[in-house]
């Protein structure tokens, strides 16, 4: 068939006067290799026109630039039909999304122009559809065809990070590089076109102890070492910018807060090489005498002490336990101590980490130990009998003041105050014996009867002169020894009869 050109509805992509040089130029490579706006017909056997798509032709894409806000409507573009002479029998009609509302046609020059400001982070692009109408008749001189109008991205959308603060963990004395935490922005450009969302990280603050990777986020550790015990907490401040970093780009910020947690790299230390501690020789085992610490910056389990006593001439009289609260050795009588005897002891107290970090070894010994020296306290002791108990003898026949025996008690305090002794008089209501306050001789103040007592059982008293609450008693028995001081008796008056002439011996 011979081919001819029908009549066809053409558009055409007009170059808007209110684009800027420079956004021409960012565009121009792009509309040189658009595709052809016309279309093709063939006409068949018996006269009816066919419309028929090229293959791979399609309407090209109208532009319109995002938030123009110029005084005058943005023209997009034109459509005209090559039947068109300009005699004003043609009318150009535009239906589909926005149309009469967002886009308007002139139905006569078919231009198209957007009244409103559009927003591509809201909605990218527009489906239309063109239309050549007789003016008078209202008939389609040709099908209906659609095209795309694109709404072109412009930079207005800053990068926002995911979250506004952050919070990571990272342990100090970590090498350099480790990583701590990744952040993220997002931009609501077009990241298809131009570089309004291509997104670069950079550090504000937090230099020189940290660094943050420019295309993925990743904070890393910058300086090594950085000690838990110096500082704690660190505020960082990244920067996501668009436009691939460069000057003119939107930028966004977040803070992030950085805390170093604990690593066992300090061995616990005594802040002085001497305690001095002292205990009264009146306390029971089981006492507690006095605590000694050492002090380990490090926290949790990292800083855990325990103690223990490694030497001294107090290790039988003294233990130590660990006061896991307090982190505190707690040292404890173990024996009852006499002042007379000793009075001084010296302990070797090690504290020691409970857990190790194999990593830090080579900062050891993770131990450290402290002396401590303890003094005896005297205290106030009463009076001491030098025998539990007493056993005197006297004889029945003692004359009234004859010493029976003597008792003796020493103050066991290092004043050594002097002793007074009394009786019990509840012991002795008869008053046989009374005893010398001054030296403790025991006499006799009455006769004594064996016969009628054998043994008298008192209790003496010692007191100090100075101290009367200070008291001690001790048991005498006194034994009284027979004497020959009873005549025989017969037991009855006896009455006997003999004969007169009884022989001798009878």
């Amino acid at each position: 068939p011979k081919m001819k050109e029908d009549r066809c509805l053409h558009a055409a992509l007009l170059c808007l006067g209110v684009l800027c040089y420079s956004h021409a130029l960012a565009t121009e490579g792009l509309n040189h290799t658009r595709p052809s706006l016309h279309g093709h017909h063939e006409k068949g056997k018996e006269g009816q026109v066919l419309h028929r798509s090229k293959r791979g032709w399609v309407w090209n894409q109208f532009f319109v630039i995002e938030e123009y806000t110029g005084p005058d409507p943005v023209l997009v573009g034109r459509l005209h039909s090559d039947i068109d002479s300009g005699d004003g029998n043609i009318k150009y009609i535009l239906s589909g999304e926005g149309a009469g509302i967002i886009f308007v046609i002139d139905d006569k020059s078919g231009n198209i122009h957007a009244t409103k400001t559009l927003d591509r982070e809201e909605r990218a692009q527009y489906t239309l559809t063109a239309q050549a109408v007789d003016r008078n008749t209202n008939r389609p001189l040709e099908p209906p065809s659609e095209f795309i109008v694109k709404v072109q991205d412009i930079n207005d959308n800053p990068p926002e990070f995911l979250h506004e603060n952050y919070h990571a963990n990272v342990p100090e004395r970590s090498n350099v590089g480790t990583s701590v935490i990744q952040v993220t922005a997002s931009d609501a450009d077009d990241p298809t076109y131009g570089n309004s969302a291509k997104l670069v990280y950079s550090i504000l603050e937090g230099q020189p102890y940290f660094s943050v990777e420019a295309q993925t986020g990743i904070i890393r550790t910058a300086l090594p070492n950085m000690d838990r015990e110096a500082k704690e907490e660190y505020h960082v401040v990244i920067q996501a910018k668009d436009m691939g970093g460069h000057m003119g780009g939107l930028s966004g910020t977040t803070k992030v807060t950085i805390t170093l947690t604990d690593v066992n790299d300090n061995p616990p230390k005594f802040p002085q090489s001497v305690y001095q501690m002292s205990v009264s020789e009146a306390a029971v085992p089981g006492e507690e005498v006095g605590r000694v610490k050492a002090k380990d910056p490090d926290i949790g389990e990292n800083g855990l002490v325990a103690y223990s006593i490694i030497d001294g001439d107090g290790m039988d009289m003294f233990e130590i336990t660990t006061d896991y609260e307090t982190q505190e050795g707690v040292v404890k009588l173990k024996k009852t101590l006499d002042y007379e005897t000793k009075k001084s002891y010296s302990l070797k107290v090690e504290a020691a980490n409970v857990h190790i970090d194999p990593k830090f070894i080579s900062n050891g010994p993770f131990k450290d130990t402290v002396t401590v020296k303890i003094a005896v306290e005297d205290a106030d002791e009463p009076p001491v009998f030098l025998k539990p108990s007493y056993i005197f003898e006297v004889q029945e026949n003692a004359a009234s003041g004859t010493v029976v025996g003597k008792v003796h008690a020493k103050d066991p305090d290092a004043a050594n105050s002097a002793i007074r002794y009394s009786i019990d008089r509840h012991t002795d209501l008869e008053r046989y014996f009374v005893i010398n306050a001054e030296d403790g001789n025991i006499k006799t103040i009455k006769a004594l009867d064996r016969e009628e007592m054998a043994w008298h059982n008192i209790s003496v008293f010692a007191v100090e002169v100075h101290k009367q609450h200070q008291e001690a008693k001790v048991p005498v028995a006194i034994k009284v020894v027979d004497v020959n001081d009873n005549a025989p008796r017969f037991a009855a008056a006896y009455e006997a009869f003999v004969c007169e002439n009884a022989r001798s011996n009878q």
